[in-house]
Order: structure tokens, then C-alpha cells, then sequence
């Protein structure tokens, strides 16, 4: 089946979360937790197929306001791809990445936006965390590969090609 994830197309499978699509794929999902729905970077729009999803978690609906689940936010590391067909995703980190090319004056108000809708979720997200049991060692080792990943997009963003042709070869800078 077919994902968009920030206006690039990739083949996905029944059972791929969001996120590992994303990861796989390095697309620009936030996920420096390693996908254990403690971070909330991860969230995106879902634009297209939202029916073909996994339900809501019970982690999605403690994490993401009422104005956010309207707007049709998910949480990349909670969202599984259940059914066949087109899903197209915009995540928070492009919605950003856009506003600063585009509409400088309006990133105030984004953020603003999503900082009040984190907020008022702030009891049920403490409720949420309280409650679970992690491993911690694999929770370290998630964290530690979340923010690997984070570095190597950075990276990527601001590197240089520094190969050009020459005459039909490969120079290297």
C-alpha cells in the first residue's frame, strides 16, 4: 500500500506503525523517546486514510486534546496501518519546518496553540506515565536510538554534497 509522509510516497505494510514507516523511510517524525509514548514529538496530521488506522490508543487519547484529535492528529508511534488503501500524513515537525519558510509570523500562534493543547492534557498524561511499567534498560536503549536517529537527520539537513562532476567522473571535494 501506499504512504505519504510529508509529500514523499512509500510503500507500507498492514501492521507498520507510523513511526517505523517514518524511521525506515528517514523521514522527519520526531521520536526521541524510541517510539514508548513519552516524548510527544511524534505527532502528526493525518490527511488522508485516517480510516484506515488503528483505533485511537488509550495513550492517544490521554496525550492529544479533544481540538487535536479533530484536527486529526495521531501519535506516529502509537498509529498502525490496519487496512489497505492511501494514507497521507503531515508531521508536526514539517507543519513547523513550513511556516518558517513560509509564514514566519505565524509560528507564535502555532506553537502557542499546540503548547495550550499539551497543557490542558497535562493531568491525564501524568495519570498515563504514572501507570506504566517499563524496562528500563530497553527504554535507555530507545531513548539512546531515538536521539541517534534525531542527530542523523540533523546532520543530513545541514551537510554538504561535496562531490562534483567533472567531465562524466565523480570528483571528491
Amino acid at each position: 500500500m501506499q504512504i505519504t509522509i510529508n509529500n514523499h510516497k512509500y510503500e507500507a505494510n498492514q501492521g507498520d506503525r507510523l513511526l517505523e514507516v517514518a524511521r525506515l523511510n528517514h523521514e522527519h517524525i520526531g521520536y526521541f523517546c524510541g517510539g514508548n509514548t513519552i516524548c510527544q514529538t511524534c505527532y502528526v496530521k493525518v490527511l488522508e486514510g485516517a480510516e484506515l488506522l488503528s483505533p485511537l490508543s488509550e495513550e492517544e487519547k490521554a496525550i492529544l486534546s479533544e481540538n487535536l484529535l479533530k484536527a486529526g492528529t495521531r501519535m506516529a508511534c502509537q498509529a498502525t496501518i490496519e487496512k489497505p488503501g492511501t494514507i497521507r500524513v503531515v508531521s508536526a515537525v514539517e507543519e513547523v519546518k513550513h511556516l518558517l519558510e513560509t509564514s514566519p509570523l505565524e509560528l507564535g500562534g502555532y506553537v502557542a496553540t499546540m503548547g495550550w493543547e499539551a497543557m490542558i492534557k497535562v493531568p491525564d498524561t501524568l495519570r498515563l506515565q504514572a501507570g506504566r511499567e517499563f524496562d528500563l534498560w530497553q527504554l535507555f536503549c530507545d531513548v539512546l536510538s531515538g536521539i541517534g536517529d534525531g542527530w542523523k537527520l540533523i546532520f543530513n539537513a545541514f551537510s554538504f554534497d561535496c562531490c562534483s562532476k567533472e567531465k562524466g567522473e565523480t570528483k571528491v571535494c
